[in-house]
């Protein structure tokens, strides 16, 4: 198991990798479009939706929403603004602020999502502001690297998180959400997010932006890459179920392998707008 999910990582990274150096903004955004599609088709089980039919019906206007999205924002216009991104990663990022709460106080939150239709309204939320965030890194000056420095971000969190929980790991993060993540995970992933988000700093010009700036989108960008995470947990948990789909060998569906990404692109994206790096 531990070899097979080694090499789908590994296969995954360097096509997810070749795309983002490679491809020009417009195709990567459409390898991006299927990836969130595939997801959407996950969230449609996880939702609770039944019928191969309503599976379909939510996935397609997943993606009529990603398109209406970037038709709003123009990114791909010349003479595009932020304003209209910023409407809608914002919008994004207002709705991980309400995540944050229900994510808190679960089981008890459940109550006020666990109807049909507010799951469906979550998948839309959580995936719609996750892709219009990664389109509008990719058209900025810096677009390549700005994307490996979100992928980066996440994923020092992760493995800061994996190595720390395993050695010190015995006071839960949310044991009614996710039972093995551990306080002593959460503290090491966001030190080790920190610290690759400095050297990236250190090394890169400073990034045109001030270390307190850059350690502070570090830190937020972290810590939402964890509530993305434990989003799914939860709503995996509600619903009782281990992993979203089994598209991907040893890590289960697209969804298990974006989570973290689907709350972290959004926050990175806007605070980058409101930090002036874009």
């Amino acid at each position: 198991m531990l070899k097979q999910r080694f090499i789908t990582a590994v296969i995954m990274a360097a096509f997810v990798g070749s795309c983002i150096l490679f491809l020009p903004a417009e195709a990567l955004s459409f390898v991006f479009f299927v990836m969130v599609l595939i997801s959407a088709w996950e969230w449609s089980g996880l939702s609770g939706l039944q019928s191969t039919a309503l599976k379909i019906s939510f996935t397609v206007a997943c993606g009529i929403l990603l398109l209406a999205s970037l038709w709003y924002s123009q990114l791909f216009a010349e003479n595009y603004t932020v304003d209209a991104a910023r409407d809608i990663v914002g919008l994004g990022c207002l709705w991980w602020a309400i995540a944050l709460l229900w994510v808190r106080s679960y089981p008890k939150s459940a109550v006020l999502w666990h109807t049909l239709f507010m799951r469906v309204l979550m998948g839309f939320l959580t995936l719609v502001p996750a892709w219009l965030a990664v389109v509008f890194l990719r058209v900025q000056d810096h677009g390549i690297a700005l994307i490996f420095i979100l992928i980066g971000v996440v994923a020092s969190a992760d493995i800061g998180a994996y190595f720390s929980g395993k050695a010190w790991g015995k006071e839960k993060l949310a044991p009614s959400v996710s039972p093995g993540k551990s306080m002593a995970g959460f503290y090491g992933g966001l030190a080790s997010s920190c610290l690759f988000s400095f050297l990236i700093w250190f090394q890169w010009g400073q990034l045109e932006m001030g270390f307190v700036a850059a350690m502070c989108i570090a830190v937020v960008t972290s810590l939402a890459s964890v509530l993305g995470d434990l989003l799914e947990s939860m709503v995996k948990r509600e619903r009782g179920v281990k992993d979203s789909g089994r598209i991907l060998p040893g890590h289960g569906g697209m969804m298990d392998r974006l989570d973290s990404l689907t709350a972290a692109s959004p926050v990175f994206a806007l605070c980058l707008i409101l930090a002036g790096g874009s």
